[in-house]
């Protein structure tokens, strides 16, 4: 049973929030290692802006050493947009790209995050985006690492089935998915629709809780009002179990974004983190082995 967990960049992030003029965490990136070292976390999300912060000062060797020393030999980073555009668009995501990409090559990065539309929310073009999507991926191989494309329902890609047709036609061994608990409450998936989908598709799974029904707008509802897995409404042991009879056997991500998060002592909602965390995987590991393998009577 593999119980590890990846503290994804926002859930070390304190008093930061993916909006514009956000991002940037007020902690640093050795401070939120060794805050997710001491809960218990084995595995790490950096997010690209922290990175270039930290570089005014340091190198990425003195990173390196810091997540190595720390027992973070397991990485994600994120987070790429705008992949599928052109002209001047294009021109800004493939510099974000180059250094992603670099990044993964030098730290070992096991994934990098990619992001549907979020200003055109037309349904997506699966051919165009499978077409775009291979390219991500072989451009990601050449660099020893993965793309995982997160599915939005404040997106254009705002569906599993979506995600999924684009990473099926797409046909790539370096391009998969990211399933986060949130997004499959918020666009109706149920746990059973994890069972047509094959594992090896799954690159990265996040995990987190939230009230029945949405607040607001869908990305302001996603990015404040996130609870601590087994704090809300959501199904989180029931989909971590039908991920588990699947045999998914990498680190857990925990992706909280909420007001009440950001604003807690690091340590102290880091430690919340894991042990809700923990509740719940053993809650799916207890129905798992009650259902057994591909939903058969154990």
């Amino acid at each position: 049973m593999s119980d590890a967990l990846l503290a994804t960049c926002w859930t070390t992030a304190g008093d930061a929030a993916p909006y514009p003029g956000r991002h940037r965490s007020p902690l640093g990136l050795r401070v939120r290692i060794e805050a997710a070292r001491r809960a218990g976390f084995s595995a790490f999300g950096l997010l690209d802006h922290d990175v270039h912060r930290f570089l005014e000062t340091a190198d990425l060797e003195s990173l390196n050493a810091i997540l190595r020393d720390n027992g973070m030999d397991y990485l994600e980073l994120e987070f790429l947009s705008r992949w599928w555009t052109s002209g001047e668009e294009r021109v800004a995501s493939d510099r974000d790209r180059r250094f992603l990409f670099t990044l993964a090559e030098r730290l070992g990065a096991h994934h990098v995050k990619v992001a549907p539309d979020l200003q055109d929310l037309s349904e997506p073009d699966i051919g165009f985006w499978a077409e775009s999507f291979h390219s991500l991926a072989s451009d990601a191989a050449d660099h020893g690492t993965s793309v995982a494309l997160e599915f939005l329902p404040c997106a254009n890609v705002r569906t599993l089935d979506q995600a999924a047709a684009i990473v099926s036609e797409a046909d790539h061994p370096s391009g998969g998915l990211l399933l986060d608990v949130w997004h499959l409450e918020r666009s109706g998936a149920e746990p059973s629709d994890l069972e047509a989908l094959p594992i090896e598709w799954v690159l990265a799974v996040e995990l987190d809780d939230g009230p029945s029904l949405p607040q607001g707008d869908p990305y302001d509802d996603t990015c404040y009002r996130r609870r601590l897995p087994g704090d809300g409404d959501f199904r989180v042991a029931e989909f971590a179990s039908a991920l588990i009879r699947k045999g998914w056997d990498r680190p857990w991500g925990v992706e909280i974004i909420s007001e009440e998060h950001r604003h807690r002592p690091l340590d102290e909602a880091l430690t919340d983190v894991v042990a809700k965390t923990r509740e719940q995987l053993m809650r799916a590991h207890a129905m798992a082995a009650t259902v057994g393998p591909r939903g058969s009577e154990a």
